[in-house]
């Protein structure tokens, strides 16, 4: 039996779904977090177990008319797919708003409960449901919940399971109409709101009132003010950045990586007797490898334990609000807030989150810039460089995070003049979820999650790809143990690609071109393949030599001279440059288009060299303007200037099509 979970967004729907099925699915206290169906077998201790049931969890809508890709799969599934029942899971703090959907849902035929959710909040402002009498105007059973608590599940999955084949009267029926023509659209839907508000009104009854301001309205004042929302949020998320990478984080973090140490030491002592070729493979290699990634989990689910706490409390969507207005200007909007924030975690969900966007031209920009927001998996390259470096310094990674967002403004006016966009006037409509104190359980699991399939990742990508940059370094094309690394495979394959690097990093270095590489695979993998070219990380990261760069630099674990301007060249590289695989097939699927999508990369590549190259000039000219190579800046701002005037051209292209068009109008 397949029971469909359906409701609003922001309604507690997955975490209703968690709560029956034992699964993890992110959740959050503002809308856009579930963007695609999720289906898993519901515990059997909530129900007799006789019959395997199955919950299949579908995006917020608010209506049977869809205007967002996501609303277009949550009604797919319920008119195509036929499930066995529904269970409407409806905000019971924003009751008149909920029922709009339920009525249409009731319309279907397919039997329905309701599920009253967030009955403990109503109960806190003394307001209370006749859930007797709702279930009378409804002609549906209706149970209250608590999802975050579990209460009354059972109750619910039983009433559930007990309507299968049974047939569901419609209490309103708005019969067939002319979807064409908006003023019938529109007389339609007032009419199915007059008739919801009816029902709430003899079902409800309120002690504070929805128009009177309360203690949050008070707070949004101050954090949603265009003066104020922006040097906040800058403060909040510096903060966030502070605590996770240099203050909690590295602390934890050492005491997991002296742990581990110990354990490759003792490892070591199990192989003491096999060759050194086998000894330097798995010890030194494969597992050093692995071990410099997982060392820098503690820093990554720290960050993932805060921004949990910021979206559970509801601050997240003040956010979107805040920007709105900026990402107007250039041809964005504020629901572009929700991916570029959700891909700090991880830039899958980030990029597939873009669905949300109704206008064509927002989605496919929103998903090619999200990448410049670094995700969980680049926080290991930012905290390496920022440790050996800058000796751990945290404004290292706000500055990574804020150049991230500056390269999104400053990508997105690209792609405004280059495909032209006609903006017209638009409005963003959000809804803002009354604050909360943050479930410090659920932003635990949620870490705990993330950081699970970070140890997942690092046990089987970055794993397997370690094995293979070490044995790549370690033999020659004919199969033989080289006797130098620089006549290894990995150095012929990556010494190309190195004198790409050199206007930035001013050296021709084949292991930094060939951590590049990996990094398309998965972006711990510039930290793992840094950690086996230069076999043993602790020495890049801790020796007094790194710990800091006066003028022409010293050496990278005794193999290679690299300054500081050069280091934070390269990191800056690595983050802005195209993503890991899954990210950019993430981005083809958002995009449906190949001209995008080339277009896309093409772009990524342009500003990560771009962004680079300038970086390590000006820095070098800064510091030590006689270590700055004349030829290989010359080649690097020929690369810029080309790039330059592509993109001039294309604009000046769009120009001419626009104005050929206006013409033709007139």
């Amino acid at each position: 039996m397949r029971i469909a979970l359906a409701g609003n967004p922001n309604s507690g729907k997955t975490t209703l779904y968690n709560a029956i099925t034992g699964k993890n699915e992110k959740v959050g206290n503002w809308a856009g977090v579930t963007v695609d169906k999720k289906e898993s077998p519901i515990k059997k201790s909530l129900y007799d177990g006789r019959e395997e049931l199955i919950a299949v969890d579908l995006p917020g809508a608010y209506s049977m008319s869809p205007f967002t890709t996501e609303e277009s799969v949550t009604r797919d599934y319920i008119k195509n797919d036929n499930p066995d029942a529904i269970i409407n899971i409806v905000d019971g703090t924003n009751l008149s708003r909920s029922l709009f959907f339920t009525t249409q849902l009731l319309e279907l035929g397919i039997p329905m409960v309701v599920a009253l959710n967030k009955s403990d909040i109503n109960e806190a402002k003394d307001t209370k449901i006749d859930i007797n009498k709702l279930s009378e105007k409804l002609g549906c059973p209706v149970v209250e919940t608590v999802s975050i608590e579990g209460e009354g599940l059972e109750e619910v999955i039983a009433k559930a399971v007990s309507l299968k084949g049974t047939s569901q009267k419609a209490v309103y029926l708005q019969g067939d109409i002319d979807l064409t023509d908006k003023s019938v659209v529109e007389e339609a839907d007032r009419k199915r709101f007059d008739f919801v508000n009816k029902i709430v009104k003899e079902v409800e009854t309120r002690k504070v009132l929805t128009k009177d301001k309360n203690f949050g309205d008070k707070i949004d004042a101050v954090l949603t003010n265009k003066w104020l929302g922006i040097p906040i949020f800058a403060g909040v998320m510096f903060l966030v950045f502070q605590i996770s990478q240099a203050w909690l984080g590295p602390l934890v973090a050492d005491a997991l990586v002296a742990g581990l140490e110990s354990f490759q030491e003792w490892v070591g002592t199990q192989f003491s007797d096999a060759s050194p070729l086998l000894y330097a493979l798995l010890v030194d290699g494969v597992m050093g490898g692995v071990i410099a990634v997982i060392g820098f989990l503690p820093l990554v689910m720290v960050m993932y334990f805060l921004i949990a706490l910021l979206e559970d409390c509801g601050y997240m969507s003040r956010v979107a609000v805040v920007l709105d207005p900026i990402f107007k200007k250039v041809g964005l909007s504020g629901k572009s807030v929700i991916p570029f924030v959700i891909t700090i975690g991880c830039a899958v969900p980030g990029i597939m989150a873009s669905r949300t966007i109704r206008n064509e031209r927002e989605r496919r920009a929103t998903a090619m810039i999200a990448p410049f927001m670094p995700c969980g998996a680049k926080v290991p390259v930012i905290a390496l460089f920022a440790g050996a470096f800058f000796g751990g310094a945290g404004w290292v990674s706000a500055v990574a995070y804020f150049t991230g967002i500056i390269l999104i403004f400053l990508s997105a006016v690209l792609v405004n003049k280059i495909t032209g966009n006609k903006s017209k006037k638009s409005y963003f409509i959000i809804e803002l979820p009354d604050y909360k104190v943050p479930s410090f359980w659920g932003a635990f699991k949620s870490m705990c999650s993330r950081g699970w399939a970070y140890i997942v990742k690092a046990a089987t990508i970055i794993l397997l790809c370690n094995t293979v940059v070490q044995i790549m370094q370690t033999f020659t094309w004919s199969f033989k143990e080289t006797t130098s690394a620089d006549e290894s495979i990995l150095a012929s394959i990556a010494g190309p690609f190195a004198y790409i690097l050199v206007p930035f990093v001013g050296v021709l270095s084949w292991q930094l071109a060939a951590a590049t590489i990996t990094g398309l695979i998965a972006k711990e993998n510039v930290v793992g393949t840094l950690a086996v070219c230069f076999v043993g990380l602790e020495n890049f990261i801790d020796t007094e030599e790194l710990a800091m760069m006066d003028g022409a630099g010293t050496d990278v674990a005794g193999v290679i001279a690299i300054t500081k301007a050069a280091a934070l060249a390269y990191m800056m590289f690595n983050l802005y440059t195209p993503p890991c695989f899954a990210a950019i097939g993430a981005m083809n699927a958002e995009m449906k288009s190949a001209k995008w999508m080339c277009g896309g990369i093409g772009l990524q590549l342009g500003i990560g060299f771009t962004v680079s190259y300038l970086v390590y000039t000006i820095g070098t000219l800064i510091t030590d303007a006689g270590s700055l190579a004349i030829v290989p800046a010359i080649i690097g701002l020929v690369a810029i200037v080309i790039m330059v005037a592509i993109v001039a051209a294309l604009i000046n292209n769009t120009n001419k099509k626009l104005k050929e068009e206006c013409a033709l109008s007139k």
